[in-house]
């Protein structure tokens, strides 16, 4: 009996854990540019977009990652606006993709920087921060440092 209501308290958990995501999997990703682009041109910010998916194990360790660093996320929110866009089997986001140079093939998540006005600067390959089962602090905060606005003076 137990072992029953502790495998649906697992399976219900579980399931809150998907529905409570990170990545709206109903989001239209191309509103969510238009708007990430335009609070970014009136901050002086660059956008950072955090491809990937709540299906993704990397994606939602990527994001606690940095929700647990306080430099990393004091960093991020001096110099970005900050979105995740979805990419599922549900929504792919199609247009979005196209409109961000195609980052899925470099698997999730995947990291691109626009500037202020919505052009693509940069696509990370977050496979190359990583270090062993989690991310590398160091390479991290490089690769954020070099994006900056005021780097890229």
């Amino acid at each position: 009996m137990y072992k029953r209501f502790f495998i649906i308290l697992l399976w219900f958990c579980t399931l809150n854990c998907y529905s409570q995501g990170i990545y709206n999997e109903e989001s239209d990703g191309i509103k969510q540019l238009d708007s990430a682009i335009t609070r970014a041109e009136t901050e002086n910010k660059f956008v950072m977009v955090q491809v990937g998916g709540n299906w993704c194990k990397w994606c939602r360790m990527l994001n606690e990652f940095i929700e647990n660093d306080s430099e990393i996320k004091e960093l991020i929110n001096a110099n970005f606006v900050f979105i995740h866009l979805n990419y599922s089997p549900k929504n792919k986001n199609t247009e979005s993709m196209v409109r961000l140079g195609n980052p899925q093939r470099f698997g999730f998540p995947v990291i691109v920087i626009l500037d202020g006005k919505g052009q693509r600067i940069h696509t990370q390959n977050t496979a190359y921060l990583e270090k062993d089962n989690g991310y590398d602090r160091k390479k991290v905060l490089d690769m954020l440092k070099q994006w900056t606005p005021s780097a890229l003076k």
